[in-house]
This record gives structure tokens, C-alpha cells and sequence, in this order.
């Protein structure tokens, strides 16, 4: 893409409302525009990344065994009475009539629409055990949003729901999105540590967020290091077989929010030398919820016998805008922005640094026409900016690679590579370009 073609409102200074790192650093670089308070317009370069968030996301699903299907973002208020919640939900709910006096809501989440979904369309245990997700909007009226996709009112998730016979069939479809939720992370350049959490009013025994350390945290963290050093994707993974010996391995070391951290076992069960004391963002939550919305709404389904049986449920919440702004957290610097090679808007920025320069035009154009003929995504700054301004609209947007062409490399044949994470620069010769960003 050239940039001179492309949408990209950048600003130079950082907005008076924007009180996190993230919120700067995303209207900043023109990633959203807010439309009103705690709702955002995604811009092209934002939409980018929160595609790329979403697909690996998606892949991570599948591969757990989880089936896509897509419900509706405005939900009928009688589903919620059936599970006694409609009442009970407080403000956060954005409830409406239609023109037919019907009452209605935006959905904060999709418990009840799931479970009438399976319970009209499953009969029988043959059927079981099955997890469905989507990747929706949804909407909580929040009192007081704030720092940006962090804590909107309308944000973009991935919620998952599975359906089992039995607590034993739940427990490993439980185990399943937990290593899954550690390998989606993990493919996203984040340390996710998963710390055992209140179920709250949504019941069961299993429940945990995921966090990943950041210094602008929302909440205080206390880990054993190991937790941070472990390799969920150097990590053999058959979700077919037993996962219980990894879900060990992330479990039997301390890990805990400042809610539930007990200072007296922290210090005898980790070594001084292996304690983390840190902030960190919440990514993700996991629940287990046995028969809380099966029972009062009817979701059964006949047993080997004959017998009704009620399902064991569960549900996997991921905020996928939310962890754009927590990636951003997690990694920035005094420049900008510094993305993750696999959530990035392009993998290179290409920049002339002469454009009117017949010479470096007509090499930085060949070089563009072939990272792109290659499938390296590429965004070209072939604008008559002066270059100190390209540099910094490219570190500001955080591109994972950055090409510079000017008069000075190209009479040598080269041009200048940077690498944005690093900062390292290093001169490669300008037919080695492309082999350099496709070299497996």
C-alpha cells in the first residue's frame, strides 16, 4: 500500500483524554477515532491489526476443536428471564423496545442465546460433546469507560460455550481452551500467565484469567518465574490426548492477583530469587458452570438409557479489541508503538528518502512491486515528507521491519534495514531485499 493513497490521520501530540499508554498510542497513530464515550471507529491501519489479532484467535479454536457460528448482537430479554438474569444483569445492560413493544438488549455475552440454540437443535448424547464460539460485538454500558479499548462500552470478543454429558467430559473440554488460550498468546508475542479466579455469580469450581505483565498494569500480580520462562509453543500439544500433565505445569507454580495473593505462601513457596512481583492486564477469563443455564432453560438431551440429562457447560471469553490496547502495553517504547510480527498492520515499511529523486523513485517503486509480488505486506512511504518525519511516523506505527532507500545506499547498491524491536541497522544489498522478508 502507498501511503499516499492510504488513510492514516496520525497525530503529532498526545490527546488530553488519552490516560494509558495504549489509548496515546492508538489515536496517535491513527488506529481509532472515538465516536462516543467508550465506543471507537476502527481505521484501516487499526483494522488491520484486529483482523490479524482475530485469525489467530480463530486458528486457535479450531485447532482446540471448537466450531464458528455467528449469533445476532441483539438478543430478546425472554431468553434472559428463562435463566432468571434479565433482572438481575444491573445497568451494564442496554435494553431496548422494538416497534412491536418487544422488549430486547444488546448483548453483553451469550449464555442464554447459546443454550437455547443447543437446546432446541441437540437431542441426544450422541451429539456431545460439541463447543461452539463466535466472534461478535457486544455491548455493556459501562459508568464510567475508560482508557480506550481497555474498558469500552462496545468491544469485539471471541466467546466460546461447550456442552458435555458429564463434570468429567466438562473438565476436559475446560482443559482444552486452556492450553488453547495459552498457544493464542503465546502466537501473539504475549507472556500469558493463567491464575486460578472467582468463579463470582457464575458458579462452578473451575475458573481462570489469563494475565500478561505489563508496567501500566490494571492490577497487581504475584507469580514464580518459571511461569514466565515456560514454552506453551515449543510444547507438544495433541488435544486429542490427556492435557492434564500441561495444565500441571501451569497450575502447580504460585500465581495470583492482588484479590486472592496470600503473602505468607507466596514467600514460602517461591524462592526470593524466582518471586515476580508485577503489574499485569487481564486478556482472557475461562469458567466452568455445570448446569447453571441447562437446568432453569430445559437444555437436556436423552442419555444412553433413555434418561434426561442435563448438560455440564462451560464458557471462554477472549477480548479480542481489548488485547489490542494490551499487546500495545506490553510492547512500546519512547517511539511508539513496537507490534508483534504476527498481529502487524504490514511486516515492512518501505521509505524513500528523496521522493522527486528520478533514481531513488524508480529503485524504491521496483523494490515495493517486488516485496508485494513476493507477499511481504507492505506499506510505502513515497511521500515528499523529509525523512526525519517518515522515520518517525514509521517508528510511531511500529511496523515489525522498516526499508530505507536513499541516494547515499543506492550508489553503493544497498539499502538500510531496520529492525523496530531492537533498533539494529544493517546495509543489505538491494537485489537481497525481498529474500530477506521471505526467507522461511
Amino acid at each position: 500500500m502507498r501511503l499516499s493513497r492510504y488513510f492514516l490521520p496520525t497525530l503529532r501530540e498526545n490527546p488530553a483524554e488519552a490516560q494509558i499508554v495504549s489509548h496515546r498510542l492508538m489515536l496517535r497513530a491513527g488506529l481509532v477515532r472515538q465516536s462516543a464515550a467508550g465506543i471507537y471507529s476502527w481505521l484501516p491501519l487499526g483494522l488491520k491489526v484486529l483482523r490479524n489479532i482475530e485469525k489467530i484467535v480463530r486458528e486457535e479454536q479450531n485447532r482446540a476443536g471448537a466450531i464458528e457460528l455467528l449469533m445476532p448482537t441483539i438478543q430478546s430479554a425472554d431468553l434472559w428471564r428463562e435463566s432468571g438474569r434479565y433482572e438481575a444483569y444491573g445497568k451494564e445492560m442496554l435494553r431496548i423496545t422494538d416497534r412491536h413493544e418487544r422488549e430486547m438488549l444488546f448483548g453483553p455475552t451469550n449464555e442464554e442465546l447459546i443454550t437455547a440454540i443447543f437446546r432446541d437443535n441437540v437431542k441426544s448424547y450422541r451429539d456431545l460433546p460439541r463447543n461452539l464460539y463466535h466472534i461478535q460485538w457486544k455491548f455493556r454500558d459501562e459508568v464510567r469507560p475508560r482508557f480506550g479499548v481497555m474498558r469500552g462500552r462496545e468491544f469485539l470478543m471471541k466467546d466460546a460455550y461447550s456442552f458435555d454429558l458429564d463434570k468429567e467430559g466438562a473438565r476436559k473440554a475446560y482443559e482444552k481452551m486452556f492450553v488453547a488460550y495459552l498457544r493464542t498468546y503465546a502466537r501473539m508475542g504475549l507472556k500469558a500467565i493463567p491464575m486460578a479466579a472467582d468463579t463470582g455469580p457464575i458458579g462452578g469450581d473451575m475458573s481462570h484469567e489469563f494475565i500478561i505483565l505489563a508496567e501500566t498494569g490494571e492490577s497487581a500480580v504475584f507469580c514464580h518465574k518459571d511461569l514466565v520462562d515456560y514454552d506453551i509453543l515449543g510444547t507438544k500439544v495433541d488435544f486429542e490426548a490427556s492435557l492434564t500433565p500441561i495444565i500441571e505445569r501451569w497450575t502447580g507454580l504460585y500465581a495470583a492477583t492482588d484479590e486472592k495473593h496470600d503473602a505468607a505462601r507466596f514467600a514460602a513457596e517461591v524462592p526470593a530469587e524466582k518471586q515476580i512481583s508485577a503489574r499485569g492486564i487481564e486478556v482472557g477469563h475461562i469458567f466452568y458452570f455445570g448446569t447453571k443455564y441447562s437446568k432453569p432453560m430445559g437444555a437436556v438431551v436423552a442419555g444412553p438409557n433413555g434418561e434426561s440429562i442435563e448438560l455440564e457447560m462451560g464458557s471462554y471469553g477472549i477480548g479480542v479489541s481489548r488485547l489490542m490496547g494490551a499487546i500495545i502495553e506490553a510492547s512500546h517504547d519512547e517511539g511508539g508503538i513496537v507490534w508483534p510480527e504476527s498481529v502487524a498492520p504490514f511486516k515492512v515499511g518501505l521509505i524513500n528518502l528523496k521522493a522527486g529523486d528520478a533514481t531513488v523513485d524508480a529503485a524504491a517503486a521496483k523494490l515495493y512491486a517486488a516485496l508485494e509480488a513476493a507477499g511481504v505486506e507492505t506499506l510505502y512511504d513515497d511521500t515528499d515528507e523529509r525523512a526525519g518525519a517518515k522515520f518517525a511516523t514509521m517508528d510511531l506505527i511500529g511496523l515489525p521491519w522498516q526499508v530505507h532507500v536513499g541516494p547515499r545506499g543506492l550508489a553503493k547498491g544497498v539499502v538500510e534495514v531496520k529492525n523496530r524491536k531492537t533498533g539494529e541497522r544493517a546495509e543489505v544489498a538491494l537485489d537481497d531485499v525481498v529474500a530477506r522478508f521471505t526467507a522461511a
